[in-house]
């Protein structure tokens, strides 16, 4: 292999290289791990919500897999939330949620469909999901 070769393969490799480690890690829960994003956020793929409960038109809990729960806290009330059967939650990155500016909440209401902006998302731990009223456990 000549010089210019060995450097340009060389130098291909090491940008591979570089670029793989500062990719955040985004595992597929169904090959047993869970997404992790950058800065230690925990994030859930959409496919993977299987239930929810809204408390109130500010506050959504959704179950993700068998264990997990995440609290959404809307921007503004999204009126009916807590009255509806069912809700879609839409990911404007993808297919995962790390974030609240990365969700949005879509549900029907006396008008049409809402779309409902998510504010904040937050992994509850297992004493705080334990902790939710029966009726308001998703």
């Amino acid at each position: 292999m000549t010089t210019i070769r060995r450097l340009a393969a060389s130098g291909a490799a090491l940008a591979a290289l570089a670029l793989s480690a500062c990719a955040p890690t985004m595992a597929d829960p169904a090959g047993g791990a869970m997404a992790q994003a950058p800065q230690g956020r925990e994030c859930f793929f959409t496919r993977n919500v299987n239930g929810f409960s809204a408390p109130d038109d500010d506050t959504l809990y959704v179950r993700v897999g068998v264990n997990d729960v995440y609290e959404l806290q809307m921007f503004s009330p999204c009126p009916d939330m807590d009255w509806a059967n069912r809700l879609a939650i839409v990911s404007r990155t993808g297919s995962t949620i790390c974030r609240g500016t990365d969700a949005t909440i879509i549900s029907p209401g006396p008008l049409g469909e809402q779309r409902c902006l998510v504010r904040s998302v937050r992994k509850l731990t297992e004493a705080e999901a334990a902790a939710l009223p029966a009726g308001r456990r998703p």
